[in-house]
């Protein structure tokens, strides 16, 4: 790696971030007094509950921090200021909603190595040894919020990246895991086993060796950083050359002050320590992803044995627990191109045009949506849910395979697929034998869970969509504004569209009919009178018959 006392940097950190989400008009800036303990994440968190649009949420920047014992901190907090919209996820990665899955593509595909630096800005501040003890140059100086006041037992950083080391590969493995707030040296580490992280398998690996495990914990870095750190990569990837094609150029890095780990140049904040592998200690409850509080565990801890920091630090906290959340936002954006691909090209199943991942409520993991093409083969569509499926443990507790005209983010559209497009008795596949994954754990079954398939797509032509058909409903639309009509916000399916069984016929009597000449359909069908039939039967039926 290049050494460089001065690297050029040629992509954007945090600060470069807000100035662009602030040029769009995606930025709140409160500079009043705020509560990191109280009041910080409710307000942001009233964007997601409160019945506001996804387009229209804000990162929120708050300048003024204190806690509740009157305590003022000179770092402020950034909320939602990565994945609060689909818009600012988009500003942050750089590209369009459209290129997200091409450019996470590439940049998996043609990492670029980062380039090693000896000065850099998260290292303009350094407190270690007896620094840590003096008042607010240990954690107590990092404002670290409260996620879910009346329920969390500490503030615990939610945006942070844990780095630490393969001991036999000397690769390193960046993921992003909560950290309770224990005391001034002192800060807890929860994994998520459930998707078996790098950092777990690092763990066992020193705890082995009968040696504590190095780690830095970095709050607030480049964005293509964590972005990059929310995703699951392979346990032997370094996540820092994916963040450098994603962001175009090589990371800058610097090696730590008191841990052999190699550490965002640009970060804001980074804590280093060493995480115990002899003992585990009581960490929680604490309001959780997947909608719930986690109770009381036992976890790592890391004694903290330097804080360094920019002088102009900035510290990020990302709103989670009940989705949609930008945590959900952050992952979901990553994942569904991610799910896709595996389908599409690492399984090789054609048809498949996208999946998507349920978001309110369930946090994406639980409920996925198979878009498939029209006539599909049924053994393709089949291997499509169980790929889906299989790919984690903890996702794909209900999968459901759709076609192109039904909304995966329209609830009440994927119902109606269900309830029209497929017979339970012939669509329905039920895998036992699952881990419960993500989420309040059951003793049902023996912690065992099950993953249901359910085949919603057209198997056969239905008659079209009972809507007027577009033209006519465009038109209606341009009168509703004229009225001066509240804003409409369309619907799929908003007109009507034709699903295969409709004959040239029946368009001609249409046309008839809006031209106000349906008098003359009368008199043709009136022709076609028969006496030899019961009421309902079909006229399809009979010229089958015919």
């Amino acid at each position: 790696m290049a050494d460089t006392k001065n690297p050029a940097r040629n992509y954007p950190d945090l600060h470069d971030h807000l100035e662009e989400l602030d040029k769009r008009g995606l930025l709140v800036t409160v500079d009043r007094e705020i509560n990191k303990d109280t009041e910080i994440h409710p307000l942001v968190r009233w964007q997601f509950r409160g019945g506001i649009e996804e387009k229209d949420r804000k990162a929120f920047l708050f300048n003024n921090v204190v806690d509740s014992k009157g305590r003022k901190f000179d770092v402020p907090v950034a909320v939602g200021v990565l994945a609060a919209s689909r818009d600012i996820y988009r500003t942050g990665i750089g590209c369009e909603l459209d290129e997200i899955e091409e450019t996470w593509k590439n940049a998996t595909a043609n990492p670029i190595d980062p380039v090693e630096v000896t000065e850099a800005p998260c290292q303009e501040i350094v407190w270690q040894g007896a620094d840590l003890d003096k008042e607010g140059q240990g954690l107590d100086g990092v404002p670290v919020p409260i996620s879910t006041p009346g329920w969390d037992n500490a503030p615990y950083t939610t945006l942070s990246q844990y780095i630490t080391k393969d001991p036999d590969s000397g690769v390193q493995n960046m993921g992003n895991y909560r950290g309770q707030i224990k005391g001034q040296k002192r800060m807890g580490m929860n994994p998520s086993l459930e998707l078996r992280p790098g950092i777990y398998i690092h763990w066992e690996k020193y705890k082995k060796l009968g040696q504590p495990m190095p780690a830095a914990v970095v709050l607030g870095a480049p964005p293509s950083v964590t972005f990059t750190s929310a995703i699951k990569l392979p346990e032997d990837t370094d996540e820092f050359s994916v963040a450098g094609a994603l962001a175009g150029a090589p990371i800058n890095t610097v090696k730590a002050k008191t841990v052999d780990l190699m550490v965002p140049a640009e970060a804001e904040i980074v804590i280093e320590g060493y995480i115990s592998t002899e003992f585990l200690e009581p960490e929680a409850p604490f309001g959780e992803s997947h909608g719930h509080v986690n109770l009381q565990e036992y976890n790592a801890f890391m004694d903290v044995t330097c804080i360094t920091r920019k002088k102009k630090a900035i510290l990020t906290s990302i709103i989670s627990q009940v989705t949609p959340s930008e945590s959900s936002v952050i992952k979901r954006v990553a994942y569904e191109p991610m799910f896709t691909e595996h389908l599409r090209d690492h399984l090789g199943i054609k048809g498949v045009i996208k999946v998507s991942m349920h978001e309110p409520l369930t946090n994406i993991r639980k409920l996925i949506i198979v878009i498939c093409e029209r006539g599909m083969p049924s053994t393709e569509i089949w291997r499509a849910m169980y790929g889906a499926a299989s790919l984690h443990r903890a996702a794909g507790k209900y999968v459901i395979a759709v076609n192109d005209d039904i909304d995966p983010d329209n609830a009440d559209a994927v119902f109606w697929a269900m309830a029209y497009r497929a017979n339970p008795a012939l669509d329905v596949e039920i895998l036992k034998h699952r881990d419960s994954g993500h989420g309040p754990r059951s003793d049902r079954a023996g912690g065992e869970d099950a993953s249901v398939l359910f085949d919603a797509t057209l198997k056969e032509d239905f008659p079209p969509i009972s809507l007027p058909k577009k033209e006519y409903m465009l038109n209606a639309k341009k009168i509703w504004e004229e009225l001066g009509l509240p804003e409409l916000k369309p619907q799929v399916p908003w007109h009507g569209y034709s699903l295969g069984e409709w004959e040239e016929e029946f368009d001609v009597m249409a046309k008839r009919a809006v031209e106000s000449d349906y008098f003359k359909t009368g008199e043709i069908i009136a022709q076609r009178r028969r006496s030899d039939l019961t009421m309902n039967t079909e006229v399809r039926k009979l010229k089958d018959d015919d």
